[in-house]
Parts: C-alpha cells; structure tokens; sequence
C-alpha cells in the first residue's frame, strides 16, 4: 500500500501561519507586560494612598500635643490645621511641573520620592525638637513642610490615577483602589492613634511616623517608571505651555461649572471640628481611646463607600449621587445638634456609642463625594494635562476646606463658643447644616452624563 502523499503548503500559506504565530507572540507579550504594569501601578500607587491615609496617626498626636502641651484653645488649634494645609492649595504649580519636566525621562515617580522625603525630614525634625525649642511657630513651620510634601505625593499619584483612567478597563477601577487603600491606611492609621496615644508619647509616634516614610521614599525610587507603562502623554514639554493648555481646558463649562460647583460645597461650610473636638474631650470627658475608635469606624465607612461605589452606584448620574451625599451631610449636623442638647441621651444613646458611629461617619462624609467626582474629572480630563488638571481640582478642594474652616472659627465666635462655655454650640450646628443644603439649588453645574475627552477627540 502506497503512502499517503504529504500536504503541499503553498508560500502564501507559510506566510500567513507565520504572521498569524507572530500575531499570537505579540498578543502574549502585550498581555504579559500590561499584567506587570498593573502590578507595579498597584503596587506603587497602593502603598502611596496608604501612607497618605495613615498620615492621620501623627496628625492624632499633634492635635492632642497642641491641647495638653501647648495649652492652645480651639480656635488656634482649627487655625493651625487649616494654615498648615495652604501648600495644598499650590498644588496646580506642581502638576505643571510634574507634567512639563521630566528627571531621567520620568515625570511622576520622582515627585513621589521627593515628597515623601520632605514629609520624612518634617516628622523626623519634630520628634527631634528640644522641649525648650518647641513653640506653636516652630511646629506649624514642620506641619508645612510635611504638607508640602504630602501635597506633591498626592498630585503625582492622582496624575497616575488619571492617565490610566483613559484605558477603558481602568476607567472605574483604578480610582477605586487608591480610594480602598487610603481608607485602609486610615482604619490603620487612627486604630494604632488611638491605642498610641496613651501609652506613647507624641515624639514617638512622629518618628514612626517618619520611618514609614523613609520606606515609601526607598521603595519609591526602586521602581522605574518604564514598568508603569502609562498611556504616551501628547503634551508638549515646558510650562508655559502646560499653562496654556490649562487655561485653555478651565475655560470650558463642562470644567469650570463643576469645580466651582464642588469648591463652593465646601467653602459654604462653617467648619466646626475643632470646637466638637474640645466639647467632646473637656465637657464630656471622652476618653482619647472612643475618639480613636471613631475615627476607625469612620474609615471603615469610607472603605465600605469605595467598595458599594464601584459595584453599585458608579452608574448613577454624577449630579443625583453628589447631590445626595450633601443632604446626608446636612441630615447628620442636623443630628449632632440634637446631640448637643442631649436628646439622644434622653433616648438612652450614651454619648460615646454616638459619637462612635454618628460623628465618625459624619467626618468621613465629607469625602465621600470625592470618589465620584474624581472619576467624573477623570473622563472630563482632555489627555496631556492630567497631572495639572486634577492638581488644579485638589488646590481648590484645599482652599474650600480652608476657607471653610476659617469660616468655623468666625461661627464659634459669633456663636460664643469657648474652650468652657458650649451653650451656643446647637445654634452654631443648625447654621451648619443649612449652608451645608444651599449649594443642592445650583447642583445643575454638576453634568449628568460627562463624555471622555478621548472620545470626542477620535470623532
């Protein structure tokens, strides 16, 4: 029996199985590399969110330092904490920056690794300061500087967050898991701050603090930005024309109208946490360890929020969702005033259950409309400015809460609110919550359904 003769394979053939096979090769390379690439996004913006969320343990020392060392009253303690936050507001100056110069052909892993040095030096200075030396000066000049680093890490990591919120399959995702890390590093943070808080000292817990940093910074610079493999910007390099380019986005109205929506929301807001803080520890003896707790269960919320945004509301309407968390917030300083004239004890509520659960979440709630508009600006964000443009959006968010925390200390004193006298303490919270609902009769600034930059530009 004769053999049966062997195919005959034609060059056009060979040809395509070739190409077909490289075909395959270059879809396994792809695949490969951008699995490494989410890896090492992860893993970089994870631990930067995190540090970020766990930055409220040493700031838990200096807020009971300031109290019982320094002997400052609440309205110099809110003064202080707002102060320390003006580099935040310079934030657009470090997107551009960090859009316009690159430092060894890398523009966002470097600003990562200088602000985490600068805030490791600031932590490192003030658990080092001599008692004799330490004054309400000298600590608010550490607190900036901290500040100013913290604001740079920030910018950078939300410039990541908004160049590879351009991929579609990352669009939600991303923004999410930076929101869970710093919420974890939050529960962290406040849960070791308030077991810390009575049996270390203030110095060692900023030097703690500062050695995590000195981690961040070295692993930060391990990491080559080539590994990120972030989407090609197609801004051109220097800062004249990154401003420019700012500018020029800012004058649109699907921009301005809801960053001045935004900023406002907050700005209205008489910020009144520095005189609950004093209520709570000098008229209702809480104990340090129930506000520590607070803060966790808080954190917990913001943690639970990231999650049910993403599997549930990421598919509402900006405008109705956004609008909705600041009734909520109203709703609950609506609450703290009945908290103050004691209906909830009436009620059988202790007051350390309360503020556990009701003041940690109202705390925290003035967060929670920042996920959602991230990801709107995200896909507002025209390609080749994210680092400036969202920059620009955090600076403002800065100032509102300035602005707003400044406008607390103007209400306490209007109210004659004192580090003894709480009696106008209710009036102060009810005036609270309605400037907190006015801003909801311009929501309409908000867009309901934002198109992605990309898209109109491939049209």
């Amino acid at each position: 029996m004769e053999p049966l003769p062997l195919p005959v394979t034609t060059k056009q053939e060979t040809k395509t199985n070739t190409k077909t096979k490289n075909n395959e090769e270059e879809t396994k390379h792809a695949r490969t590399t951008r699995k490494n690439s989410n890896k090492y996004r992860k893993m970089l913006l994870g631990l930067g969110f995190w540090i970020q969320g766990f930055r409220c343990y040493p700031w838990m020392a200096v807020v009971f330092f300031l109290k019982d060392g320094l002997r400052v009253d609440p309205s110099t303690m809110q003064i202080l904490q707002n102060s320390a936050n003006f580099p935040m507001v310079a934030k657009p100056v470090y997107g551009l920056v960090s859009d316009s110069f690159y430092v060894n052909g890398q523009h966002r892993v470097p600003y990562i690794a200088a602000g985490a040095f600068l805030q490791a030096i600031s932590w490192f200075a003030i658990a080092s300061l001599p008692s004799s030396t330490i004054s309400f000066f000298t600590i608010t000049i550490y607190l900036l500087l901290s500040n100013l680093g913290a604001s740079i890490v920030e910018v950078a990591n939300d410039a990541v967050v908004a160049e590879c919120g351009k991929e579609p399959s990352n669009t939600s995702d991303l923004p999410s898991f930076a929101w869970v890390a710093g919420s974890i590093g939050g529960v962290l943070g406040n849960l070791a701050g308030g077991i810390s808080i009575e049996r270390l000292s203030p110095r060692t817990m900023f030097l703690f603090f500062g050695i995590l940093l000195t981690i961040q910074f070295l692993i930060t610079v391990s990491v080559s930005e080539k590994s990120l493999d972030l989407p090609k910007s197609s801004s051109t390099h220097g800062i004249k024309k990154q401003l420019s380019e700012l500018l020029s986005v800012l004058q649109k109205p699907e921009i301005y109208k809801p960053i001045s929506w935004f900023a406002a929301s907050y700005a209205i807001i008489p910020a009144l946490g520095g005189t609950m803080f004093f209520y709570q520890t000098q008229h209702l003896k809480i104990e340090s360890s129930v506000l520590g707790i607070s803060k966790v269960f808080g954190q917990v919320a913001m943690l639970l929020w990231g999650f049910v945004y993403n599997r549930y509301l990421k598919s509402i309407p900006p405008r109705k969702l956004i609008s909705s968390i600041q009734l909520t917030m109203a709703v609950l300083m609506a609450s703290d005033a009945l908290f103050v004239t004691g209906f909830y004890r009436t009620m059988g509520i202790p007051d350390s259950l309360y503020i556990v659960i009701i003041s940690g979440v109202l705390e925290v709630s003035y967060f929670f409309k920042i996920l959602p508009f991230s990801v709107l600006m995200a896909k507002l964000c025209p390609p080749g400015c994210e680092g400036s443009l969202m920059a620009f959006v955090m600076s403002t968010i800065a100032l509102a809460f300035i602005v707003g925390g400044y406008l607390g200390v103007a209400l306490a004193s209007y109210v004659e609110v004192t580090d003894t006298d709480f009696s106008g303490l209710r009036k102060g919270l009810l005036i609270q919550a309605v400037c907190t609902v006015v801003p909801i009769f311009w929501s309409s600034f908000i867009p309901e359904t934002p198109k992605v930059e990309t898209e109109k530009k491939e049209e």
